[in-house]
């Protein structure tokens, strides 16, 4: 029989911020860890939607008082995800070497900023688009003769912070397994992004990669690693038949012969020969709709396939699924819904302090009207 979530047991504080601090937070509570969200008291609702198996509390960071709650529940977990900019967790009086680390030696603090602590931008506002173009990866995305395509707000805010961040906490677990040790982790989307680019980087002077933005292999600059349209206006095949076993099969699907797509004299890897095979191809996809083309191509092994809508997947009942699938210590399952919902601040924040630290609301520590946590009674912080 599986067992629990591999990290359950776990006790994570998250104080809130945006996107990738809460994806971080939200795949930490998949694979069962205890995540309490921190949010500061606000007359305007939380939109985080990354909320699945959190709890939170309502505290305000610039009061004495609840400052000294947090810095409580803070002795007694194991990690804390800070996603302000530089800076700000000291000026709060959080400071992580000189008061976070001596309170709690094991705590493992993880620091998420969208540029590089140290360097030229760090005390700048950004988002994905920013840190992408700092990072080298933002200039390699779009079409030949066209400005930058970011890649809506995926690459760097989830999976180049959020994720490259989650991925952090569990190399600082591993390590203080060993010795019984936290440590900060320093995370920002702007190392992660670049971290993900590593081969086209190393590539950068090789035919793969070599070429300007949208003329090479695997950026859309090939006729056979693309994306085209159907009969059916909107709907598209995705392509991507670079061996030649699989074009052999690609051109069996289409009913055509090499010599239909590819000019006289040229060879398909000649990029020469690519505008006449996109212009070719391009008018083939368009005989048939998208759902005659998957007919044909399912019983082919030819690196062919639709490009599905998330509505699609909806009413097709697409099972979501964790990250990763872990057969003896499996993952909570992941929300079915299709429209997310948020977590109205101080919801499970209560059973969660009383999981944690056996305290009870009016016996250990009481609300303020503004819904903000205040001191425990016991606490000599």
């Amino acid at each position: 029989m599986p067992s629990e979530p591999p990290l359950t047991g776990l006790k994570v504080i998250e104080l809130a911020g945006l996107s990738p601090g809460p994806y971080c937070g939200q795949l930490l509570s998949s694979y069962g860890a205890s995540v309490l969200r921190v949010d500061r008291p606000s007359a305007v609702p939380s939109h985080d939607i990354l909320t699945s198996y959190k709890t939170s509390m309502v505290t305000d960071l610039k009061s004495p008082e609840s400052l000294a709650l947090l810095k409580t529940i803070i002795a007694k977990a194991d990690v804390l995800l800070d996603p302000y900019r530089p800076g700000v967790m000291e000026r709060l009086g959080l400071d992580p070497a000189t008061v976070l680390l001596p309170l709690n030696p094991r705590l493992i603090i993880v620091r998420l900023t969208g540029f590089r602590r140290d360097g030229k931008y760090k005390d700048r506002a950004g988002h994905d688009i920013n840190y992408l173009a700092v990072s080298g990866v933002l200039n390699m995305l779009g079409a030949k003769g066209q400005p930058p395509a970011p890649p809506a707000n995926i690459l760097a805010d989830y999976a180049g912070g959020g994720l490259v961040a989650f991925v952090g906490v569990l190399l600082a677990l591993l390590h203080r397994s060993v010795s019984g040790r936290g440590q900060v982790v320093e995370a920002n989307m702007v190392d992660g992004a670049g971290y993900l680019g590593t081969l086209p980087r190393l590539r950068i002077k090789e035919p793969v990669w070599g070429g300007e933005r949208g003329t090479n292999i695997l950026d859309g600059g090939c006729p056979y690693y693309q994306c085209y349209e159907c009969k059916d206006d909107g709907q598209y095949m995705s392509v991507g038949p670079i061996e030649p076993e699989f074009y052999k099969a690609f051109l069996h699907g289409l009913g055509c012969r090499y010599e239909d797509v590819v000019p006289s004299g040229l060879k398909r890897e000649d990029k020469r020969a690519w505008p006449y095979m996109r212009e070719k191809l391009t008018r083939r996809f368009r005989t048939k709709t998208r759902k005659e083309w998957e007919a044909i191509f399912d019983g082919l092994d030819a690196c062919v396939m639709p490009v599905l809508g998330h509505k699609e997947l909806e009413s097709a009942g697409f099972e979501q699924r964790p990250l990763v699938g872990l057969v003896s210590s499996p993952a909570k399952p992941v929300d079915a819904r299709w429209v997310g919902k948020t977590l109205p601040a101080g919801t499970g924040g209560e059973a969660t302090l009383r999981d944690w630290m056996g305290w009870e609301h009016g016996r250990d520590y009481s609300i303020s009207g503004n819904g903000a946590f205040m001191t425990p009674k016991k606490s000599k912080l």
